[in-house]
């Protein structure tokens, strides 16, 4: 049975793979690049695979494992983008933000019984969460490149940051409606204005007015990076910020994962 304990025997040779696939990446060897990255990815999966049985539950609860998901899903945002637009910068920062993440988790995993509130047991929960973790992760890459861009005056990875966020857009709305129709099974409404939800709103809306700002001030970057930059702001909010919040503490109802 897999636990928390045998992380470092999986995350070790998937970092390794990562940075081998990045690498190569740098030295033109793209076809090898995707595939040890992709080899990494499947190990880091085997993992996470081995950890929901070993858990007899969706990893997805603690801020532990949701990181565990981030992890898994920079790589594979980090191929998708370096497959479609061939920048070789992207493996590396991906495989960065991974490796940042891992530390965290073998630092700090967040050890928790096996046991789900009654609200988690919902069959909408997997879904919902997953779905965010990979849009968070899509956003992640579209924050690596607007960074870029602002530090190097480049406006050349603008078509691969528009795709990028109208992809985690997309996947951002799908999780609000499962999250939606999963509130209302659980607690009997679809929207409530809980923190969490504010700032998920918060967070839409910002890179909804990035999709807009593009197509009415298409030669306006500057300010649309700017965007990207304050939206994962907002994102990162949304994700682990709200539970340090005075406003969440006792009230809301997205601060289970700290218990």
């Amino acid at each position: 049975m897999i636990t928390w304990n045998e992380f470092l025997l999986f995350s070790l040779p998937a970092v390794a793979l990562w940075a081998s696939g990045a690498l190569l990446a740098w030295k033109q060897k793209r076809n090898t690049a995707i595939l040890l990255t992709l080899a990494g990815t499947v190990v880091f999966a085997a993992f996470i695979a081995g950890l929901w049985i070993g858990l007899e539950r969706p990893p997805l609860r603690t801020m532990g494992e949701t990181r565990l998901w981030y992890s898994f899903f920079m790589p594979v945002a980090g191929i998708i983008t370096y497959w479609r637009w061939r920048f070789k910068w992207v493996l590396s920062f991906s495989t960065v933000m991974s490796v940042v993440f891992v530390c965290i988790n073998l630092f700090k995993p967040e050890i928790h019984s096996k046991a789900l509130m009654p609200a988690l047991q919902s069959p909408w929960f997997a879904p919902h969460v997953i779905v965010y973790m990979f849009a968070y992760a899509i956003m992640g890459a579209a924050l690596l490149a607007a960074l870029w861009m602002l530090y190097s005056k480049s406006s050349r990875e603008m078509a691969m940051t528009d795709n990028l966020v109208n992809i985690g857009l997309a996947f951002i709305t799908i999780g609000m409606l499962f999250g939606a129709v999963w509130a209302k099974d659980a607690w009997g409404h679809y929207w409530s204005w809980d923190p969490k939800e504010t700032w998920a709103a918060a967070t839409w809306f910002i890179y909804l007015l990035y999709v807009h700002q593009r197509h009415a001030y298409p030669l306006k970057h500057k300010a649309a990076l700017w965007l990207l930059v304050v939206g994962f702001v907002c994102l990162q909010m949304c994700w682990w910020g709200i539970n340090y919040l005075p406003s969440a503490q006792g009230a809301s109802i997205h601060t289970y994962n700290l218990n």
